[in-house]
């Protein structure tokens, strides 16, 4: 004798209720930090100059000193100017942003990022190079700029010359 209780929950039956479930939990979360982001303005103009200074003018409106406190992490040589890996850090407090210019690349500024309150400054990534000439990396700290420039060679076809 076989007793039945009610209708068998079946997989669509189980899956529906935990997306629903899922779904009302979205509900409560904040979604401030995406608000925030979105009223961040891309800078457009920046990223249209060719050259390094003229970026930099466009995108900080002043000019940046050399510091020991921004340490510009390249390779000396970079056997594929497709991808080469750049970082940078800082010792500086109240940093805002960190940007990275290649001085012979068709348009200059290669990133810029905004460095939320709270957060270690330190970013990384991988550029492109069209040929071998200086990285700047420029960080933006309690208002004033401070730079750090490395020369990369970029060989072609990795043959290293």
């Amino acid at each position: 004798m076989t007793i039945t209780t009610g209708p068998h929950p079946t997989r669509r039956l189980i899956l529906q209720g935990a997306a629903g479930v899922a779904l009302l939990g979205l509900g409560n979360l904040p979604f401030a930090p995406a608000r925030a982001a979105a009223n961040d303005k891309y800078p457009e103009e920046a990223f249209k100059q060719k050259s390094e200074a003229d970026a930099i003018k466009a995108l900080y409106g002043k000019t940046a000193e050399p510091s020991d406190k921004v340490k510009l992490d390249a390779p000396e040589i970079a056997e594929n100017g497709g991808v080469v890996p750049i970082s940078v850090t800082t010792t500086l407090d109240k940093v805002t942003s960190i940007s990275f210019f290649v001085a012979e690349n068709p348009s200059a500024l290669a990133a810029s990022y905004k460095i939320p309150d709270g957060t270690i400054p330190a970013v990384a990534n991988r550029l492109k190079m069209a040929k071998t000439t200086n990285v700047t990396a420029i960080v933006e700290a309690d208002g004033k700029l401070y730079s750090a420039t490395k020369e990369v060679k970029v060989t072609v076809g990795g043959c290293g010359g």
